[in-house]
């Protein structure tokens, strides 16, 4: 049995409906583990492989870079823009940056990271903008294709998508807690919009970004993971640090079987009074996990500044 292979929208190429999140990597034991997950991942079928310029200050690029050196030809591989509101001039430094780290010369798919901030969709689309440098990227054809993330607010998701601008792929904050968030709902609101439009949708934080809902056993992994990647996305981007974390990821991925509409609602109800707050979404209510850089370029205090 094998990890089944997705459509990534109207690009003609397939990639596995799981896919590993660049970010922790970098948070697995040493650099050598973090090589040792990625060549098991792609061993495995694993053929999805996500990251950003500013995760953890380039290790997580640098890493994965040594990691797909002797297999980037069994790989899909994509990294994110982190310019957060500057112009184009410095996402095409971050390009080239990107492009070292990683040890190739080109990239599979280039996004723009962390659309959080509800003046993003006007600095990226702004003249100079990083959107410029996604057209231009890809016209000197050092990326195939392009798109944009973010985790915060689906109307800022839906703003980005109203400029209708070419994007290819489109990373968004899928799992079962969130269909029950309603005023903040990316499977509700984004989801179907991406399908009308023919963007490929990429699943992220199956499991809440952190785990909560895991560890105080509301959910399974098995069951999150089974949930965001029974969604109608081209894959489902999860954070694995372990071997342990890898192998739990893979018994559901190998052989993927699906949950049915009806295991889907039963699922949904069961967690309703835990989602309908945000609780577990802790991403959409509080500053939590956005990045330091961001929160710079957008004049927001970082961590020490607050605990100061």
């Amino acid at each position: 049995m094998q990890i089944p292979h997705r459509p990534l929208g109207t690009t003609g190429v397939q990639v596995s409906a799981l896919g590993l999140g660049g970010y922790h990597i970098a948070m697995a034991s040493s650099e050598r583990e973090g090589i040792r997950i990625v060549h098991a991942a792609i061993d495995a079928g694993v053929t999805f492989m996500d990251n950003a310029w500013e995760y953890h200050d380039g290790r997580s690029e640098t890493i994965m870079g040594k990691a797909i050196a002797d297999r980037r030809d069994r790989i899909f591989l994509m990294t994110k823009v982190c310019t957060h509101g500057r112009d184009k001039r410095e996402a095409m430094r971050q390009l080239e940056q990107s492009l070292r780290r990683l040890k190739t010369d080109y990239l599979d798919l280039w996004q723009i990271h962390e659309c959080v901030y509800y003046n993003d969709p006007d600095r990226h689309f702004m003249r100079g903008g990083v959107v410029e440098a996604l057209g231009e990227a890809k016209s000197q054809g050092k990326v195939r294709f392009i798109g944009f993330t973010g985790h915060k607010d689906p109307r800022i998701h839906l703003e980005m998508l109203a400029h209708d601008y070419p994007f290819d792929t489109c990373q968004l904050p899928l799992n079962c807690f969130d269909r029950s968030f309603e005023d903040r709902s990316f499977e509700r609101q984004v989801l179907p919009e991406l399908l009308r439009r023919r963007i490929a949708p990429i699943g992220m934080k199956s499991l809440g970004g952190e785990g909560r809902q895991v560890k105080q056993k509301v959910i399974t992994a098995q069951e999150g993971l089974r949930y965001a990647m029974s969604l109608p996305v081209a894959t489902t981007v999860s954070g694995i640090d372990s071997m342990k974390v890898l192998r739990q990821n893979l018994k559901v991925a190998v052989g993927f079987k699906p949950m049915s509409e009806r295991q889907m609602n039963v699922l949904r109800r069961r967690v309703q009074g835990q989602a309908a707050d945000g609780r577990f979404e802790l991403y959409k209510t509080s500053a939590k996990m956005e990045g330091p850089v961001g929160r710079k370029q957008h004049g927001f205090p970082d961590e020490e500044e607050l605990s100061a």
